[in-house]
């Protein structure tokens, strides 16, 4: 269950004078009662060099929020994910662990799981929930896991329950070794592989055997009824979504690395995107095989703006060999470790995508099978992924998400697909579109104009970096607006001025949507592509009409200087964000959230 704002306030303030000393937050978990309303919190650090841990409970009373756990008048505490367990069948199995973090693992893997918090938190918990079900029991691979894991097995035998003790021996685990390091160690581990660790591993005598043999698969099914609904968690509302794999594909030159470094800097700092809503800010991880991180990545985070204190590169991987380079076909399980270090991955890019298949990239198994890894992380972190990569040669015309390098497994497997493309050049300078090609969890179509600056670095102008410059915002589908970039217009200056002086006298009425533009420029005989060049020599401005549902966009004529009123300034949907001149600040600096 994810934290209110206003717990997550609490945390920050409460975990201040840890995080003052090095400490890292951990987790911030609920306990619920049996209708999944909030018991109360608990709030874990860690630190990163001497490994300590620090777990402090917060509750709810008359005052607002506190350290310390509500008052039970002498009833048992509740164990964790009450709710679920609650709302499932008595006869699938829970699984009993040391730890939140380790439940949460569990349950990803679509398990029932519980626990009572640390080795020694099993006094005073209300085990009667779990009476008569089947328990297995996963013990940590320590002296006080086992002997936590006998305490807890004796108590739910006393309801009836039958108990299993997971065999840990055999894991192959080190020495304090759990859940955690199990499944980073077999990434590909699903509920079933670890069932059937469950049939081979019956600590109890007692226990009743299970109907299917240790070589028989399992299916294990979960009721509708029994899962809540959630709604897609969007750090870019319908275009950035957490949790998600994303694929940004183009030809060559149109700046797609450049794109994808200005959304970090967006996230890194919780500043605004090109349609000027808010970002939630967070931490961006990114592996890249093709630029270099001193002389082109950090140069293109400082013209936009980022704070690069929460940018991480993903450099190599550490292992009993010694220290290698990372390899995103191989050591998705490292980087899911590393994560966990994280206080809040929001973005993780992986530039080139391809590099993250071992296999054929033109093989659709291959492809599903080597991102698959990736697909989990992001959903087990609620970071969205952005994967980088080129269009096919000789695509043009083609549906924008076919057109994606490879297998079309890159584009089926990604939730949403963007391209680019350049515009030819004409008296406007050049230009280049960024489209939405896909999106299977909200609209597709639509885009933005943009274009590639250089900037200063330093001061002294001895390094200079593109960054991205955020135009108007389009209209139509992504096929439309790519063949429009890639089709060099055949207007002439003369056509333009005619278009200009004719777009003038439709918009001196009043504001029109951009498609009732569109309609009478092919009923009075002009060229859409010509009459969108005139537009600036127009004095032509695109805007939302307003903001919210129903919202659209319109074409205006701007207002004379004369008569501008003076205003602050303020960059506009016209000019785009502009790196460092304040498109990625945050609202505040206290936006930035621990938890």
């Amino acid at each position: 269950m994810s934290a209110p704002p206003e717990v997550k306030a609490a945390a920050r303030r409460f975990a201040q004078g840890y995080l003052a000393k090095g400490f890292k937050p951990a987790g911030l978990h609920c306990y619920t009662a049996r209708d999944g309303a909030a018991t109360y919190w608990r709030m874990r650090l860690k630190h990163p060099g001497s490994g300590e841990k620090v777990i402090r409970p917060i509750h709810l009373n008359g005052s607002g929020y506190v350290l310390g756990e509500p008052d039970f008048a002498n009833k048992p505490k509740p164990i964790y994910r009450l709710h679920e367990i609650a709302a499932t069948e008595p006869q699938q199995p829970v699984w009993w662990v040391e730890g939140e973090q380790k439940a949460d693992a569990l349950a990803r893997l679509g398990l029932v799981a519980t626990t009572a918090g640390g080795a020694n938190d099993d006094d005073r918990r209300d085990f009667e929930p779990l009476r008569g079900r089947r328990v297995i029991v996963w013990p940590d691979n320590d002296d006080p896991g086992r002997a936590h894991g006998e305490r807890v097995a004796a108590k739910l035998r006393a309801l009836g329950c039958t108990v299993e003790i997971l065999e840990i021996d055999p894991l192959g685990l080190p020495k304090g070794g759990d859940v955690i390091d199990y499944l980073a160690a077999h990434p590909e581990a699903t509920a079933a592989a670890l069932m059937a660790l469950a049939r081979r591993s019956v600590g109890d005598a007692t226990a009743t055997p299970l109907a299917v043999g240790p070589s028989e698969p399992e299916a294990l099914l979960v009721s509708a009824a029994a899962v809540k609904p959630e709604p897609i968690l969007w750090l870019w509302r319908d275009w950035l979504a957490a949790g998600k794999l994303h694929i940004l594909a183009g030809a060559p030159g149109t700046g797609k690395t450049t794109i994808a470094l200005d959304l970090a800097a967006t996230v890194t700092t919780g500043g605004r995107w090109p349609d000027r809503s808010p970002s939630p800010a967070g931490d961006v991880l990114m592996w890249s095989s093709e630029d270099g991180c001193a002389d082109t990545i950090v140069p293109r985070l400082i013209v936009a703006g980022a704070e690069r204190s929460r940018f991480h590169f993903i450099q190599g991987v550490r292992d009993v060999e010694g220290t290698r380079p990372f390899d995103p076909a191989y050591d998705v399980p490292a980087l899911r470790r590393a994560l966990g270090s994280i206080a809040e991955p929001r973005l993780l890019i992986v530039d080139p995508i391809v590099s993250a298949v071992a296999g054929d990239g033109n093989k659709s198994n291959d492809v599903r099978r080597a991102l698959q890894p990736l697909v989990d992380l992001a959903a087990e972190y609620g970071c969205a992924v952005i994967g980088i990569t080129h269009h096919s040669k000789n695509t043009k015309g083609a549906d924008p998400v076919e057109r994606v390098t490879g297998s079309i497994a890159f584009g089926a497997l990604a939730r949403l697909v963007f391209a680019t493309a350049k515009m030819p050049d004409g008296e406007d300078g050049p230009s280049r579109i960024f489209t939405r090609a896909k999106s299977n969890i909200g609209p597709d179509g639509g885009g933005y104009r943009y274009g590639l600056a250089q900037a200063d670095v330093l001061a002294d102008s001895t390094i200079r970096a593109s960054r991205v410059e955020w135009g108007e915002a389009l209209e139509g589908t992504a096929r439309d607006l790519l063949a429009e970039a890639e089709i060099a217009g055949e207007d002439t200056a003369e056509e333009r001025k005619d278009a200009a002086d004719w777009l003038r006298d439709l918009l001196m009425a009043g504001p029109l949507a951009a498609g009732e533009v569109q309609r009478f420029a092919e009923r009075d005989g002009f060229k859409w592509r010509t009459v969108q060049r005139a537009k600036k020599k127009a004095g032509v401005v695109f805007e939302r009409d307003r903001f919210g549902p129903g919202a659209k966009y319109v074409w205006r004529l701007a207002m004379p200087a004369t008569e501008a009123p003076c205003m602050p300034c303020v960059p506009s949907l016209e000019s785009g964000t502009h790196g460092t001149h304040g498109a990625h600040g945050p609202e505040s600096p206290t936006d930035r959230e621990w938890f």
